[in-house]
């Protein structure tokens, strides 16, 4: 059974009543889908702002792109990215998840006053488990086959669930044989991440599968398992993006990290509405 109590920072969040929707900030130049857009501070702001006035339960900010062939930045440039944006938005009552795995960015952050870690590395970094130990955070552990450089080229598993599984649950004994408590343990397939077409669906039809005890995070927003199915225009994105959410929901996710919060919760409203009904 999973935990229905998620520990994170200074929140604890019920995700048993609904799923839970993560915004996603992007402080980046080259992310795939708005690498740009929010890179200014005053602009990350008023997008995370707007997130907020649309009902999203938690913002994710990252401040490097981690999409195939991404370019690496440094950790002093991520810090500078990141703390303005925290500093104006962390006495708003949201959880503020930072996309990290640098455990330097992750203690700045941490001392900041941040309440989760989404790290696609899955704290495998040196030191990174040391630092999220000192503090009572939330803690994204992703799957990622390979590292973003190469990790789409030519992705195999001898299972592809069961290697997913063994993965998290590997990554997940360590946290908690360091200390760390399973209520703060988050686990997230991650869909785009070392995966082909065919996997990213396939993992959204098991994600039953996943070990039962920790909540699943699903991120899978206009990544290019969608725009591959239905095309890249933007509406074509956004109505496949919330598609797969619901499918992940319907599987067991307990949260799902988009870009559009207000359409996507739309879409939950209704879906939530039909389970209602006797």
């Amino acid at each position: 059974m999973r935990n229905r109590k998620f520990i994170c920072g200074r929140f604890e969040i019920d995700l048993a009543s609904k799923p839970v929707v993560m915004g996603i900030v992007n402080v980046t130049i080259d992310s795939f889908s708005d690498g740009g857009l929010y890179i200014d501070v005053d602009n990350a702001i008023v997008h995370a702002k707007k997130l907020i006035a649309e009902g999203v339960d938690i913002l994710d900010i990252g401040a490097e792109s981690t999409r195939p062939g991404a370019n690496k930045v440094s950790s002093e440039i991520e810090i500078a990215r990141l703390l303005p944006v925290i500093e104006s938005l962390k006495n708003l009552d949201i959880p503020i998840s930072i996309d990290t795995y640098k455990p330097s960015v992750m203690k700045k952050v941490l001392d900041a006053g941040v309440d989760l870690i989404n790290d696609v590395y899955a704290f495998r970094i040196p030191g990174a488990i040391e630092i999220v130990n000192n503090y009572n955070c939330g803690l994204c552990v992703v799957h990622m086959q390979g590292e973003p450089s190469y990790m789409q080229h030519d992705p195999k598993y001898n299972n592809l669930i069961e290697d997913i599984n063994n993965f998290l649950n590997n990554i997940i004994k360590n946290l908690t044989k360091s200390g760390i408590s399973k209520n703060r343990i988050l686990q997230d397939p991650g869909f785009g991440f070392g995966k082909t077409l065919d996997d990213n669906y396939k993992i959204i039809k098991n994600l039953n599968y996943l070990n039962q005890e920790f909540p699943i995070l699903a991120g899978l927003s206009r990544k290019s398992m969608i725009s591959n199915i239905v095309g890249k225009e933007t509406i074509n994105r956004l109505s496949g993006s919330i598609s797969a959410a619901l499918a992940c929901v319907l599987n067991g996710a307990s949260i799902i990290r988009v870009h559009d919060v207000s359409a996507t919760i739309s879409a939950l409203k209704i879906w939530e509405k039909i389970g209602k009904i006797g």
